[in-house]
């Protein structure tokens, strides 16, 4: 069934990879983005990519008046909330602004919807709402709340607000969906991860290292008990990760309730390991060097995904080399990322 779904923060990384997956699938979309981390350029490039246009609207989701018009203009079936701040380390130091925007900006946008009569929404939450786990691989119905960074505590409350608001109304149909560590970019090297400033996370900075952005790789701990003292994490393409969402939306429109999901591959990669696989893929050498633990940061983590693959009929079907792979397209080819 043909849905129009709006696409907060759908300029960004997982967003424009998302829109293009709802786009092959046959969906419309509208994206909604104040482009504080993303860029116009992404969605130029999933027009040129889908052969499809689409509506653009330039607002922050904490502006009440700029969703409620979005939402009188059309017609909108579903909505995919990625639009937030998502750096751990900088949750750490702002925990304020990490609030204000990730959780305050939700309940806007929650708002807008209930008036509007739309009471469909997945959300882009995280694993780590698990905090450090007991053992690994996560299930859903493992213990979420011993999160360690204000980044992980907002994700966790918007997941507890979503629930409070389908006590309150059982109409709404609401999945939560925990991604681990989203890496990759389209097979065409057309739209990847362009932060902007340092990377916050591995994959782009291994890149920007083997481009020649940067010289060499900081490894924040390597005390950690894992099989080599850095950290291990379930690294997902990003186009599976996308492919989910889709898969989300499809199953809500069974029926409502609060469904929980993790997007993750059950496999642990470690830091060391993500570096000598780009290096093979991409044929740079990759240096790196040891530097004290992060706050906020874990020893392990990575999903059990069977849930999603027997409830969404979903599974990650791309592996570490061709994460690496189209990784390495995407940066070779745009070495400046989107500003070329």
């Amino acid at each position: 069934m043909k849905q129009t779904i709006l696409i907060t923060g759908g300029a960004g990384y997982i967003g424009s990879h998302t829109c293009l997956e709802f786009l092959a699938a046959g969906h419309d979309i509208v994206v909604f983005d104040n482009l504080c981390n993303s860029s116009l350029e992404s969605l130029r490039r999933v027009k040129e990519l889908s052969g499809r246009e689409f509506p653009f609207v330039a607002a922050d989701i904490r502006d009440r008046a700029a969703l409620d018009a979005l939402f009188k203009t059309y017609a909108i079936d579903a909505v995919i909330h990625f639009a937030g701040l998502k750096a751990v380390g900088e949750s750490v130091e702002k925990p304020l602004l990490y609030y204000d925007n990730n959780i305050a900006g939700s309940i806007t946008l929650f708002e807008a919807m209930q008036a509007a009569g739309v009471k469909t929404v997945v959300f882009s939450s995280s694993a780590t709402v698990y905090g450090d786990p007991a053992s690994v691989p996560i299930r859903e119905d493992f213990p979420v709340g011993a999160t360690t960074n204000p980044y992980g505590r907002g994700k966790l409350i918007v997941e507890q607000i979503l629930g409070d608001l389908a006590i309150s109304d059982p109409e709404w149909r609401i999945a939560l969906l925990r991604y681990f560590n989203p890496v990759g970019a389209h097979k065409s090297g057309r739209i990847g991860e362009d932060p902007r400033g340092i990377p916050n996370n591995l994959m782009p900075y291994i890149a920007q290292v083997a481009v020649g952005r940067r010289e060499y790789l900081n490894v924040w701990g390597n005390d950690y008990p894992t099989p080599d003292g850095t950290g291990v994490r379930d690294y997902i393409h990003v186009v599976d990760l996308a492919q989910g969402h889709v898969k989300a939306v499809e199953k809500l429109a069974a029926g409502p309730g609060v469904r929980i999901w993790n997007l993750g591959t059950g496999c642990g990669y470690s830091v060391v390991e993500m570096a000598q696989a780009f290096e093979k893929a991409s044929g740079h050498p990759v240096p790196y060097q040891f530097a004290p633990r992060r706050a906020g940061d874990i020893a392990q983590c990575w999903a059990d995904p069977a849930l999603a693959e027997r409830e969404l009929g979903w599974k990650a079907r791309r592996g570490l080399d061709e994460m690496c792979e189209d990784t390495w397209r995407w940066q070779s080819l745009n070495p400046q990322g989107f500003e070329e």
